[in-house]
C-alpha cells in the first residue's frame, strides 16, 4: 500500500498526460501549464491544439489572442472557434489584420474557422483570412459591403474604366473563358451564414467570383431576396456557365424573427440552377421552395426541415421530381388528413383527390386496416405514396411528428 501512496502524476507517460489534458478547456490548459516545467512543456504539444474552441471563454480580447498565437498555436491547428465582442459592453477591436496575417503564417494547416458575434466591419475583405481555409462559418456577425469581394493584386493598377462594375464583370468572364483563376483566389469551398442580418444580395453576387465554392448555407439571412438568388444562380451565359457554377449544395431557411418581412428568397430557384444536386429548405422557405424545386434538373437530394406540411402538398410537389434519389424530413410536423363533410347530392366532389391518393399509393388503401392506420398516422401512407411516385428514391424521417387536431 505504501508503494501506491507514493505514486503521483509524475509516473505517468507523457502520452497519457496529454490525453488527460485534452479533456480540459483552453483556459484550463493554459492554467495547467503553470504547475511545473514539465507541464509547461506538455501543454505546448500540438496535439492539444488541433481543435481550439474559445466560444465558451468569455471576455477573450485581442491581447489574449496574441498570447495564444505566440505561445501555443502552431502547425497542428485544424479548427478554430472564436467569440467576438459584438454583444459585449466593452466592445473594441477583436480581429486585426496583423493578427490574421500572423495566424496564416504560424498555422498553415488551419482548415475551418467559426466566428460567433464578431464585428468584421474593420476588415476590408475576407482575403485577409488564412488562405488554407476550406470552411468558413459566421453566426451573428456584422459584415462590410465589400467583404466577399475577390480582388487581384493588379487591380489597384488598372484604369478607372476597368475597375467599374461592368469592367470587373467582363474581366471575370474572360478569366473563366480562358480557364484562368486568380493567383490570390479564395480557396473556401463551404460557407455557412447563420443569422447574419447584414448579408445582402450584393454579398451573394460577390460569391460568384469564388472558384471553389461548392456548399452554401443561408440560415436566417433575411435580406436575401428572390431576385438576388436568381441573379446568382448558375445559368448559360455568353462565355459559358455564369454565376455560382460550381455550387453543389444549397441551403435556405428562415426560422426566427417572427413578424419580419418575408422575402421568400427560394422563389429565385424558379429560373433553374445548373449543376445544383442537393437542396435543403427550412422554415418559411419550404413552401415557395417546393413550388420551384421542379425547375432544378440536376437535383438529386432534397431535405425539408423545421416546417409544417401536408401529405397532399408533398405528393403534388414530388410528382415533378422524378430524378430525386434521397428525400429527407427533419423536425417536420405533418398535418392530419382532413375529411370534409359530405353533403347529399355532392358525394362525388372529393372523388378526384381520393382517386389521386389511391393512384399515388399504388392501390394499397383498399385494406380497412391500412385506412385506420393512415387516419391516425399519415407517415406510413406518405411513405407508400412516395414509394409509388419515386421508386428509386430513399425517404428518411427524422424526429417527425403528426399534428394533433383539437376537434
Amino acid at each position: 500500500m505504501d508503494e501506491y501512496k507514493a505514486c503521483n502524476l509524475d509516473y505517468f507517460p507523457e502520452n497519457i498526460l496529454i490525453d488527460v489534458l485534452s479533456f480540459l478547456s483552453v483556459r484550463e490548459v493554459v492554467r495547467a501549464g503553470r504547475v511545473c516545467k514539465r507541464w509547461k512543456r506538455l501543454v505546448k504539444d500540438q496535439r492539444l491544439w488541433r481543435l481550439v474552441d474559445l466560444t465558451t471563454w468569455k471576455g477573450v480580447t485581442s491581447r489574449i489572442l496574441w498570447l495564444l498565437l505566440r505561445q501555443y498555436l502552431g502547425c497542428g491547428l485544424r479548427c478554430l472557434r472564436l467569440r467576438g465582442l459584438l454583444l459585449s459592453a466593452r466592445g473594441g477591436t477583436f480581429l486585426s489584420e496583423s493578427w490574421l496575417k500572423a495566424l496564416s503564417t504560424k498555422c498553415p494547416r488551419l482548415s475551418k474557422l467559426y466566428l460567433l458575434h464578431a464585428d468584421l466591419r474593420g476588415l476590408p475583405s475576407c482575403q485577409l483570412l488564412p488562405p488554407s481555409l476550406q470552411i468558413l462559418e459566421l453566426r451573428g456577425c456584422e459584415l462590410p459591403r465589400e467583404f466577399f469581394n475577390q480582388t487581384s493584386p493588379a487591380s489597384s493598377q488598372e484604369t478607372p474604366e476597368a475597375t467599374s462594375s461592368v469592367g470587373a464583370q467582363q474581366k471575370i468572364r474572360d478569366q473563366k473563358g480562358k480557364g484562368q483563376a486568380s493567383p490570390s483566389g479564395i480557396g473556401i469551398d463551404t460557407l455557412v451564414l447563420n443569422n447574419v442580418p447584414s448579408f445582402t444580395d450584393q454579398h451573394l453576387q460577390s460569391l460568384t467570383t469564388w472558384e471553389r465554392l461548392r456548399r452554401l448555407e443561408l440560415r436566417d439571412t433575411f435580406r436575401v431576396t428572390a431576385n438576388g438568388l436568381r441573379s446568382s444562380a448558375a445559368k448559360e451565359g455568353v462565355c459559358g456557365v455564369e454565376g455560382l457554377s460550381r455550387l453543389k449544395f444549397l441551403e435556405i431557411g428562415i426560422t426566427g424573427r417572427q413578424g419580419y418581412q418575408l422575402q421568400m428568397a427560394s422563389l429565385g430557384l424558379g429560373a433553374g440552377w445548373l449543376g445544383l444536386e442537393e437542396l435543403s429548405l427550412g422554415g418559411k422557405e419550404v413552401g415557395p421552395g417546393l413550388l420551384c424545386a421542379s425547375r432544378l434538373k440536376d437535383l438529386k437530394c432534397l431535405c425539408l426541415w423545421a416546417c409544417t406540411l401536408s401529405k397532399m402538398q408533398i405528393v403534388r410537389s414530388c410528382r415533378m421530381l422524378r430524378g430525386l434519389r434521397q428525400l429527407e424530413f427533419l423536425d417536420v410536423i405533418f398535418q392530419p388528413p382532413q375529411c370534409p363533410p359530405v353533403v347529399e347530392g355532392e358525394g362525388g366532389g372529393g372523388a378526384g383527390e381520393e382517386q389521386d391518393n389511391d393512384e399515388a399509393a399504388g392501390g394499397d388503401n383498399s385494406n380497412d386496416e391500412n385506412r385506420t392506420l393512415d387516419a391516425n398516422d399519415p407517415i406510413p401512407s406518405l411513405r407508400r405514396s412516395l414509394a409509388a411516385l419515386l421508386p428509386s428514391c430513399t425517404v428518411v424521417f427524422t424526429n417527425c411528428s403528426v399534428q394533433i387536431n383539437p376537434d
